[in-house]
């Protein structure tokens, strides 16, 4: 290894005590820093689903056309806090600039290193922590209510297949055949195996988290102001009013990375995205495995005594409070998908998915500021590509040539 350094880690979601699990096991001492502890973001309310072959993103061609009548029907999966739309509008303006078909493969192509093998990436994470028990190897499946509506999604299929994704596809009775739980107007599903997810998302973030504090890493529960630096070096870090010394320090905050980013001299074009579950707890019937229902554009993934759905996008900043409409769009969505199915009790939660305008992570090393490094921007497939962004960090860090090409995520396309 390279020599043993002291890592500061400002952000304990997945990508961050991904980062500590590897950079321990380099043999250095890490310092993991979050304003409410591990696992309590967005890292706790994903759809808990290992979607290697989520690498298409939202910015899809006809996303222009289609967006306003959208966000005035009460049906689609997209909402707006029309007062925050004058902040918005310049990340905005920026964002549907990709939506094209040649932006879209190369998102793709940047995406497929990070998350295209993410149950493996989980299982080598975990091994040996104790929260091994959260990981489930599973199919992922892609529902639709014909061929006709799967192949209007051709372009994301097509793209998937470049980059070695491989489906069965199952029609009517097939499809029912392998989970009778859905409605009879679901009449196709794309099974791929080879995916996974995680029965508690939050508690296995907790669980590998308290790895690394067993192992002699620390936990601060601090805001972090600033990262501190002498001759163009990383020395600490700034939270509650003092300076926690360090050799290193990696800003792995999710969408609340932007403004530690500006103080560095990266001025990412970030947003939050608001994503929105809703869980339906002691349902009378469980899913087999993880589904995408294309025609709300929600999951539904089956977890520890509870179906978990996820997959609304809304625009409002970090300030306001959750909309009802989203939970509402999720429960009509559900009783719909498998109309068959009661549950006991709900659980609503929303949070904050770091959105950079061109869909693709920051990750690696600062210009010009030795031993800064970033890991955030993962949209909403941070979970998947939290342990492959994790490593990537730790084999910069150790100085050691990872195995993709990590130019693509460079912070430096986004230096002030």
């Amino acid at each position: 290894m390279s020599e043993r350094k002291t890592i500061a880690i400002i952000g304990a979601g997945i990508v961050g005590v991904s980062a500590a699990v590897w950079l321990q096991r380099d043999g250095h001492d890490v310092i993991l820093i979050d304003k409410a502890g591990p696992g309590e973001g967005t890292s706790h309310g994903n759809g808990g689903v290992l979607a290697s072959c989520s690498i298409i993103p939202v910015t899809v061609p006809g996303l222009l056309q289609k967006a306003p009548r959208m966000l005035f029907d009460p049906s689609q999966p997209l909402f707006m806090k029309w007062g925050y739309v004058p902040k918005l509008l310049p990340w905005l303006v920026r964002y549907l600039k990709h939506a094209n078909v040649d932006d879209v493969e190369r998102i793709a192509a940047a995406l497929a290193p990070i998350v295209g093998d993410s149950l493996n990436d989980h299982q080598a994470l975990a091994q040996g922590t104790g929260a091994e028990k959260w990981l489930t190897p599973s199919d992922y499946l892609f529902l639709y209510e014909n061929r006709k509506h799967f192949e209007g999604d051709a372009l994301g299929w097509d793209i998937r297949r470049k980059h070695g994704f491989e489906w069965e596809e199952l029609e009517g009775e097939a499809f029912h055949a392998y989970d009778p739980i859905f409605s009879k107007d679901i009449g196709f599903a794309a099974r791929l195996p080879d995916h996974g997810h995680i029965t508690d998302p939050g508690r296995y973030v907790k669980d590998l988290a308290a790895h690394v504090q067993a192992n002699g890493g620390r936990i601060i529960r601090a805001a972090v102001d600033d990262v501190v630096r002498e001759n163009g070096h990383v020395v600490g870090v700034r939270a509650a009013g003092e300076t926690i010394a360090c050799d290193t320090a990696i800003v792995t905050a999710g969408v609340w990375s932007g403004p530690l980013a500006n103080k560095l001299g990266v001025s990412v074009p970030l947003e939050s995205e608001r994503g929105y579950h809703l869980e339906l707890v002691e349902p009378s019937a469980m899913l087999k495995s993880p589904v995408m229902v294309a025609s709300g554009k929600f999951v539904a993934t089956p977890m520890e005594g509870r179906i978990r759905l996820a997959g609304i996008v809304e625009f409002g900043g970090l300030a306001a409070p959750p909309s009802r409409a989203p939970f509402e769009l999720m429960r009509k969505n559900a009783r719909a998908a498998f109309p068959g199915v009661t549950w006991k009790d709900e659980v609503e939660w929303m949070g904050h998915r770091p959105a950079p305008a061109d869909s693709i992570p920051v990750i690696g090393e600062v210009p010009g500021v030795e031993g800064a490094y970033m890991g955030f921007g993962h949209h909403h497939i941070g979970l998947t590509g939290g342990p492959k962004t994790g490593r990537l960090l730790a084999q910069m860090i150790a100085g050691r040539t990872p195995n993709a090409d990590t130019g693509v995520y460079a912070p430096s396309r986004y230096t002030n």
